[in-house]
């Protein structure tokens, strides 16, 4: 019949009305903008940043030390997974380490710190003495624990001068000493002194520069004046430049900065392959495991070059992510160590955080050319057990800290009842209990934590 046609309804063109302007509104670039900041400074933002940065770096880390290793293995008779197994094994005890010191509390944590120095000096006196100690590419810093494992102590010493340079800070900041400079100097300056003199006995000016690195953050972070910061660091200075002037390996590593050329004697050779390597990567890279410096060109590709091969078989692409990593675990540090109302926590996460990236920026610089080689691995990353160790320790500090805010303990309060909610709920399907139960715990873990620190 005519009259019960029925027609096809008008295809709408575009939306109006509030609900439409509410839209709009909603998905405007301020609106975004506000939404991500409110998402970034969540308590847990710090804890999730440390994490998941660390385990990817890590992850990546394994997988590019297998890819840069094996061609080394086989040209030692050794099998192709020879150094990867190795890492592997030392990043499954640095994450026993880790979930270990993220679970320990502040107070132990303090009281840990001189035994881990004592440790770390007894252990760098037993490098010098002769049978014991090690010699590798020219620095006797290792010793060796059987089979194929070695033990370099320096680098356990990184962690014991954060440790015990923060809790002897902290200590002095609750007498109120610090406004004195000789309590800020002393003995902080020199047992910092003593170590990096057992180091340069063994001859790695790079671990030294990190060392020192640490040592001037736990000073800044103690409010040392100008005056004093300056007179430490010349110090500092001119003992590094005469440690650098008397040494004729160390002049020619100076004198590879920016070099395009091998040079006489190919003194610079490691240096211009590293930029060889880097080049040839390209955006994306010639894929993994395609890499060419690390037939025999490259020294050192899977430890202190091994950016290097990872720009050359994942391209720029893949150097910016290492980066945007650090980037990401340094920030949460600096995040860390200023939110926290404890100065020990405050002192030993600005430590960590100087550490892991004055040592990153030290090694990838290095690579770049835009720095002497210095011979550091870089930070969880690099093959090479001793360094990951003490590394995935700090690690764990930083996640304690981060979990120990005020608001990052009440956010992970509030999400323990999670699973307990569905057992609730289905209980109060049945007696009705379950919902008031979850309120109950709720105002309990709100309380607990308005009333901490």
């Amino acid at each position: 019949m005519p009259g019960s046609r029925t027609r096809r309804p008008p295809v709408q063109r575009g939306a109006s009305g509030p609900a439409a302007a509410r839209a709009s509104h909603d998905s405007s670039p301020g609106r975004l903008f506000q939404r991500a900041r409110r998402a970034w400074d969540r308590p847990l933002t710090a804890y999730y940043l440390i994490m998941g940065s660390s385990l990817l770096i890590t992850g990546l880390g394994l997988v590019m030390v297998y890819s840069a290793s094996m061609i080394t293995a086989l040209q030692l008779s050794l099998p192709g997974s020879y150094f990867f197994r190795k890492q592997f094994f030392a990043a499954v005890l640095g994450t026993v380490l880790l979930l270990a010191a993220s679970r320990m509390p502040v107070k132990l944590h303090r009281a840990l710190a001189y035994p881990i120095l004592a440790g770390s000096v007894f252990l760098m006196i037993l490098v010098q003495v002769p049978g014991i100690g090690v010699a590798v590419n020219g620095n006797q810093n290792w010793i060796s624990v059987g089979g194929p494992f070695q033990l370099q102590p320096s680098e356990f010493g990184k962690l014991a001068l954060v440790l015990w340079g923060a809790d002897l800070l902290a200590r002095k900041q609750d007498k109120r000493l610090l406004a004195q400079w000789k309590h800020m100097l002393v003995p902080l300056v020199p047992a910092a002194f003593m170590l990096l003199g057992l180091i340069m006995l063994g001859g790695d000016m790079g671990t030294a520069i990190i060392l020192t690195a640490i040592l001037f953050g736990l000073l800044w972070l103690a409010g040392a004046p100008t005056r004093l910061f300056a007179g430490v660091l010349s110090v500092a200075a001119t003992i590094g430049i005469v440690l650098i002037r008397t040494s004729p390996n160390r002049m020619a590593r100076l004198a590879c900065i920016g070099a395009t050329e091998p040079g006489p004697d190919d003194t610079c050779w490691q240096a211009v392959h590293g930029i060889y390597a880097l080049a040839s990567g390209g955006l994306f890279g010639s894929g993994l495991g395609a890499s060419v410096e690390k037939w025999g060109q490259l020294p050192e590709a899977h430890t202190d070059f091994i950016f290097a091969i990872t720009g050359e078989e994942l391209g720029l692409a893949g150097t910016l992510s290492v980066l945007a990593l650090f980037a990401a675990l340094g920030y949460a540090g600096i995040r860390v160590a200023g939110r926290t109302e404890d100065p020990f926590v405050r002192y030993a996460a600005g430590g960590v955080t100087t550490w892991i990236t004055a040592q990153a920026v030290i090694n990838i610089g290095a690579v770049l050319g835009l720095l002497p080689i210095a011979g550091v691995p870089l930070p969880l990353f690099s093959y090479g057990g001793s360094a990951l160790l003490p590394t995935m320790f700090a690690i764990g500090l930083l996640i304690a800290f981060a979990r120990d805010e005020p608001a990052a303990r009440a956010a992970l309060a509030m999400r323990q009842p999670r699973f307990g909610r569905k057992r609730a709920a289905v209980r109060g399907s049945a007696g009705g209990a379950g919902p008031r139960k979850w309120n109950t715990m709720r105002r309990r873990a709100s309380a607990r934590s308005s009333g901490e620190r």
